[in-house]
């Protein structure tokens, strides 16, 4: 996995949300463009929160990035 592969998710138009995959288990939602921030050597990446602003920041490596998956669009909210 690279920079460019993270940065070609994150640029789509329009945006699907997708998830990392680690080596050890773990994945990641990406639900918004904003939520991932890719460096040269590692991703930056805001979890947790209301969905606008983040709880804290991971920081994962890209030598222990598996995979990326596409994710199904969320369900746009009604007015109620």
């Amino acid at each position: 996995m690279s920079p460019a592969d993270i940065v070609a998710f994150t640029r789509r138009s329009p945006f699907m949300p997708f998830r990392i995959h680690m080596t050890d288990g773990r994945h990641y939602d990406i639900r918004h463009p904003d939520q991932v921030i890719p460096l040269r050597s590692r991703i930056e990446v805001g979890v947790g929160g209301d969905g606008s602003i983040a709880d804290r920041v991971e920081h994962l490596s890209f030598f222990h990035v598996v995979r990326l998956e596409e994710l199904e669009p969320a369900e746009p909210r009604q007015a109620g």
